[in-house]
């Protein structure tokens, strides 16, 4: 072989590399590279036996028995998957309609902006982030309403990735992180002038339980919004194919239980609140949210082959990969959820605080 064959051969392997390491990731990934994936919290030679335990405790979360373990275990799903969520993804974690002509940047964004603007606050108000993760909603919000953001996640790793990112965007003086579990949290009462939770509180063993303390810290009038992970109308429980979809999501994603959405409504009213506006946000005309999972494979296998790489040097620790692959197949529970529309995972709805309740 000449020496301008074995240069152009190496020229073309050196591009196909950086194409496939680089240009086939998420344009999203910011703050995190594949080599710096971790455990979380967790340290290395750990990850594994609490992939273990997660799986064994998970497997049926509609036969949970002892929900006060369930905190403990989703502090570990987010250990486990924070890392691979901020490289593959992007710094908020959930997900939102398609929006023709949009980036999934943008359109994750607008979707972020949309709550805070149904909330009706100010410029200078409080308000609550109810599951914040690293913070990329929050600072979505903060940015566009310029109101000071409390978020709280049960993950003290998440706190971290969080106020390092609000430092890098310049918005600390806008967004703080405390480290608690939303079911008990730190806050006085009748001490924010809104709230929003964005697919978070699907978390809760019981949601009544998660709602009444949101009521507890909110000031009299003011508005809470939340998305809601749900089954929809055109679930059927007798349907063998739509229970196995709904299970893998929940093992997936460490939910207790998803629940059906005619009881989100009813859930609100009982703490107290006014119910304002119910929608699924994401049913037509909206784009489907699951396309973003479907055009996302490639770049699975990609990173997917990145991390057994990672893991077979000791770059990544052992069980990333485990965790890798079961975000993989939860990602096909949830298109096929949304593609029968048996599932959603935008289920809004807005409520109010009233003036004077018998709850305060």
């Amino acid at each position: 072989m000449d020496s301008l064959t074995l240069f152009c051969t190496a020229a073309l392997l050196a591009g196909g590399l950086y194409w496939f390491v680089c240009i086939l990731g998420s344009a999203e990934q910011t703050g995190k590279r594949g080599v710096d994936l971790s455990g979380g919290s967790i340290s290395a030679e750990k990850v594994q036996d609490k992939y273990k335990q997660y799986w064994s405790f998970f497997r049926r979360p509609k036969e949970i028995e002892t929900a006060e373990k369930v905190p403990d275990f989703v502090d570990t799903f987010y250990n486990l998957v924070t890392d691979i969520y901020e490289w593959g993804w992007g710094q908020s974690f959930h997900f939102s309609p398609a929006v023709p002509g949009k980036s999934h940047r943008d359109a994750t964004r607008l979707h972020e902006e949309m709550a805070v603007d149904l909330i009706d606050v100010k410029p200078g108000d409080r308000i609550l982030d109810v599951g914040c993760g690293v913070g990329g909603p929050m600072r979505a919000i903060a940015a566009h309403s310029r109101a000071n953001v409390v978020g709280i996640t049960i993950n003290e790793y998440q706190v971290n990735r969080a106020r390092l990112h609000n430092r890098k965007a310049g918005l600390d003086s806008l967004c703080e992180v405390v480290c608690g579990n939303f079911l008990q949290m730190p806050f006085a009462d009748n001490s924010f002038d809104g709230a929003y939770s964005i697919e978070a509180t699907c978390h809760a063993p019981e949601l009544e339980e998660v709602y009444a303390e949101i009521f507890r810290v909110l000031k009299p009038g003011s508005m809470y919004v939340s998305y809601e992970w749900v089954t929809t109308d055109k679930f059927k429980a007798e349907d063998p194919e739509h229970v196995d979809v709904i299970q893998g999501i929940e093992r997936g994603d460490a939910l207790p239980g998803l629940r059906p959405y005619s009881d989100i409504a009813a859930t609100a009213r009982k703490v107290g609140f006014e119910v304002v506006r119910e929608k699924d946000l994401a049913k037509p005309p909206a784009m489907p949210w699951w396309t973003r999972l479907k055009m996302g494979r490639i770049a699975y296998w990609r990173n997917h082959i990145l991390i057994m790489i990672f893991a077979a040097l000791g770059i990544a620790p052992k069980g990333t990969v485990d965790v890798h692959e079961m975000l993989f197949k939860t990602a096909d529970y949830l298109t096929r959820g949304g593609e029968s529309g048996i599932f959603t995972p935008m289920h809004m709805i807005l409520c109010r605080k009233p003036e004077s309740s018998e709850h305060d």
